[in-house]
């Protein structure tokens, strides 16, 4: 059958502001690992490592708090073309950087920087993950498959940033790399403007900031549950795991730095593409399809549930053995890749329950707010990260990633299959 006008330009329209989505993450990845390693080597603690991306992470709080907003009064278009347009400025701020500087002048610009990426990242992606709600087929788990293949893809591509981040810093240095990721972001930012097909809302002139503010309770408890799952993977991910096989592969040389950041990459890389991958099949693993209401919030509480077993075991086993071995090391990139994939399960059913418990009038607004929940999380995981593993070590980091997974199981079984007519399929 032949679609309407309407909805093929509609999905065109899907299709360039995913690609650009992609565009945008590939470099988001790769700046992070290049911040991260980059200063690490300049002698930064991890609580200072950490500072570097708390603003990051506050402007993502503020921007999916007002995103939603400015996509409902403005258009979805005006908020992906802003998000590129500020990624590239923050990329070619980030090259003023002067090796002169003290360390905190160059932690505050850093901060100042990365909090801009982070305003330009939360921008993009709102705009992507409402496209979803607006254009997804509405039966046989149409929603839960588009979102899911989104939001995998998203993350594969991610992970294939931070190990070009690692690779380009080994082989031609931090401001060249910075440099071409701005040019090629700016062409892409130039295409989409001028193939932007219509089909996306273009805003509407009525729309209150007040209404970013939630009055359904599934979507408010869902958010909570949001925040301390992000929380938790932030906690080790951002800082701790990173400078602790740092520790353990570099013996301290340029080679063997270089050696160090090309396998640093290469985890974090491999645990993201493997945790988008399983995401965009959680839909099949799931039976997502033939799934009812109360079926799937079911589903959401036992994998959280799951999800607490990996940490707490790993935070043991790191303290029972405190002298990293090979064995240990192996048995630690094995754990946390099965930690990826309960994770990736259970942050698809977080972004399909975020899409049916909102309609397509709120979407915006409800996506915003929920997102703005996830950024709060990765904001209080990247804080706790820098301070957990500079008293406790890795034990600590994974210890409090256990914590905070058992707080989110317990937003989501505040979570009911109904309310006031919403639905969970």
């Amino acid at each position: 059958m032949t679609q309407p006008p309407e909805r093929a330009a509609g999905f065109a329209a899907y299709i360039t502001v995913t690609a650009a989505y992609w565009a945008f993450m590939l470099t988001d990845g790769a700046l992070r690992m290049l911040v991260l390693l980059h200063f690490h080597t300049l002698g930064f603690s991890p609580v200072q490592l950490a500072y570097l991306f708390v603003l990051y992470e506050i402007a993502g709080v503020v921007t999916n708090l007002s995103a939603g907003w400015i996509a409902a009064r403005f258009g979805l278009t005006s908020t992906l073309y802003a998000g590129l347009s500020l990624q590239v400025v923050a990329l070619l701020a980030l090259t003023q950087l002067d090796p002169a500087w003290s360390i905190t002048a160059s932690v505050v610009f850093v901060m100042l920087v990365q909090g801009l990426s982070g305003v330009a990242k939360d921008l993009a992606k709102m705009s992507s993950k409402s496209a979803v709600k607006i254009l997804a087929p509405t039966t046989s788990g149409g929603l839960f498959r588009w979102v899911a293949i989104l939001t995998g893809s998203k993350n594969a591509v991610k992970g294939s940033g931070f190990l070009l981040g690692a690779v380009l810093l080994a082989v031609f240095g931090f401001v060249p790399s910075v440099l071409t990721m701005a040019a090629i972001l700016f062409l892409i930012l130039i295409a989409v403007v001028v193939g932007m097909p219509s089909g996306l809302p273009v805003g509407r002139k009525d729309a209150k900031f007040s209404e970013v503010f939630s009055k359904s309770r599934n979507i408010n408890w869902l958010s909570a549950a949001r925040l301390f799952l992000f929380g938790a993977r932030d906690v080790w991910f951002v800082v701790g795991i990173p400078i602790y096989f740092y520790a353990v592969l570099s013996d301290g040389s340029e080679a063997g730095n270089r050696a160090a950041f090309f396998m640093i990459g290469t985890f974090m890389a491999v645990w993201t593409i493997l945790y988008g991958i399983v995401q965009g099949l959680a839909p099949r693993i799931l039976k997502a399809a033939s799934r009812t209401d109360v079926q799937i919030l079911a589903l959401a509480k036992r994998w959280v549930g799951l999800l607490i077993i990996v940490p707490a075991f790993l935070a043991g086993l790191v303290w029972l053995v405190p002298e990293p071995s090979k064995v240990l090391t192996a048995t630690i990139v094995l754990g946390l890749l099965v930690f990826g994939g309960i994770f990736a399960v259970n942050s698809a059913l977080h972004s399909f329950l975020i899409l049916s418990f909102t309609d397509a009038k709120r979407v915006t607004m409800d996506v915003g707010f929920y997102y703005m929940a996830n950024a709060a999380g990765r904001l209080v995981g990247t804080v706790l990260s820098g301070f957990t593993y500079q008293i406790g070590g890795l034990p600590l980091c994974l210890g409090t990633a256990a914590v905070m997974i058992g707080l989110s199981w317990l937003g989501t079984s505040q979570l009911k299959a109904s309310e006031n007519g919403e639905s969970a399929a």
